[in-house]
């Protein structure tokens, strides 16, 4: 299956695009291989591309007071982007780094808004995608505001337990906002409540 196919059934799977609105779409998108370690934005720049992930792991982070502290992670089928830098064309403040060797179908604004002006199946989609970047942001938020260490973690497991077959644990301890002896700590303290 060509790199391209995986996004194009991806979107008509999920989605209401017809193959009408993935041909037209088609000749402006770019693969793209990464190696394991490697950014594909750094702060301070312009996050000029979307990147749908066709095999591979990406974490996004941003420093404070040199620390790295992740903010989200993307595997296969999602797509990966600082989507407030991208739609505003402003510097970000984040860095996106692939956590594994990984391939990318990207495409960029100018793309989106063609196909955006072409059909309106590609504005809702816009719209949805818009909708689900939010609803990530929102959920981290509350999760800090509503949540201690533990009711986070216990959170990840449930919604997203292939993290921690793929993430190194100080990463998942960065995203949980606990220091990584806690974590340890904690996954201890689980495993034996589940033993009673």
């Amino acid at each position: 299956m060509s790199d391209f196919k995986k996004l194009k059934q991806w979107l008509q799977q999920v989605s209401f695009l017809t193959e009408e609105d993935c041909k037209t779409f088609e000749p402006y998108l770019i693969n793209r291989k990464v190696k394991a370690k490697e950014n594909i934005l750094v702060q301070g720049q312009i996050c000029k591309e979307i990147g749908f992930i066709n095999s591979g792991a990406f974490r996004i982070f941003y420093l404070s007071e040199g620390i790295e502290i992740n903010t989200h992670f993307c595997f296969e089928n999602d797509f990966v982007v600082d989507y407030d830098s991208f739609l505003q064309e402003k510097y970000s403040r984040h860095y996106i780094q692939a956590l594994e060797d990984s391939e990318l179908t990207t495409f960029n604004l100018s793309v989106l808004q063609k196909a955006y002006n072409s059909s309106h199946n590609w504005e809702r989609f816009g719209r949805i995608m818009a909708e689900s970047s939010y609803k990530i942001i929102n959920e981290r938020v509350e999760s800090f505001l509503f949540m201690n260490g533990e009711q986070r973690y216990l959170q990840l497991l449930k919604t997203n337990p292939q993290l921690f077959d793929r993430v190194p644990l100080y990463h998942i301890a960065s995203y949980l906002g606990i220091q990584r002896e806690s974590l340890s700590r904690l996954r201890k303290k689980i495993t034996a409540k589940e033993r009673l």
